[in-house]
């Protein structure tokens, strides 16, 4: 199994969002590599994180009306709950489950980076979003009303610029 590393195909020139995506590729790295006792710390720590990450997008979304209601944040909640799961799985007994989520993980994480939040990246520099300060800097080219769909193909906010995304959860 290759273990995902971070490449600058990754990168979506958003600061915030590329450096908390090597910090995920990272953790993602350290539970891959972990020996047993210490992949369930580790399988934490990286849960811990990407609901932090998640959290952080999904709170752009909704200042920059990005519909808290697409499936970019459904996708988001699904990845959680199956992580969550995959934790109560790992503490009855089932660490292995742990290794094949976190092979799983690496296979959706570039797909999602490369499609739901290329969009919100392209989203966020088109009103001119500052994620560390959260200031919009062309209130003008906010959406009317929130995007509704993928922020992509089924979006005619952004199908409108060409960009036709979809991705559905890897992760099971």
């Amino acid at each position: 199994m290759a273990t995902l590393e971070w490449s600058q195909g990754l990168s979506l020139d958003l600061p915030l969002m590329d450096e908390t995506h090597e910090e995920f590729v990272a953790l993602l790295a350290a539970v891959e590599g972990a020996s047993d006792d210490a992949l369930l710390p580790a399988w934490r720590a990286l849960v811990a994180h990407t609901a932090e990450h998640f959290a952080r997008e999904d709170g752009w979304m909704a200042a920059t009306r990005f519909a808290s209601g697409n499936c970019h944040s459904l996708q988001h909640k699904v990845v959680l709950q199956v992580m969550g799961e995959g934790t109560a799985r790992a503490e009855a007994g089932e660490p292995a489950v742990l290794r094949h989520m976190a092979a799983e993980l690496a296979v959706w994480f570039p797909q999602h980076t490369q499609t739901m939040d290329a969009a919100l990246a392209l989203h966020l520099r088109r009103v001119g979003y500052d994620p560390a300060s959260g200031t919009v800097h062309a209130p003008g080219a906010l959406p009317a009303e929130p995007i509704q769909g993928c922020g992509g193909a089924c979006s005619s906010d952004l199908a409108a610029e060409g960009t036709a995304l979809h991705s559905e959860p890897a992760v099971a």
